[in-house]
């Protein structure tokens, strides 16, 4: 899939956004980080989740756009 082509400190943006959609406890406090609950409580959008894969698939695809753009200009040196 061409998203994966975006990578951000050595990995896929679509990576970082799937590892974060965990529910994970913190061993040393206890707290409990849910990202599900978090949308439901403070942005009241319960569909948080599920909307920001598709965002963070365009982001992706549309910055290796610009990318492969940059790729194929030619800098002159300064004179």
């Amino acid at each position: 899939m061409e998203a994966y082509g975006y990578v951000v400190n050595g990995k896929p943006a679509l990576d970082w956004v799937v590892e974060r959609q965990c529910v994970k406890t913190d061993k040393e406090s206890g707290i409990v980080n849910d990202t599900n609950e978090w949308a439901i409580e403070t942005i009241k959008n319960a569909r948080y989740r599920l909307e920001r894969v598709p965002r963070v698939i365009t982001v992706s695809l549309e910055t290796m756009k610009i990318v492969r753009r940059l790729l194929g200009l030619v800098f002159l040196p300064r004179p």
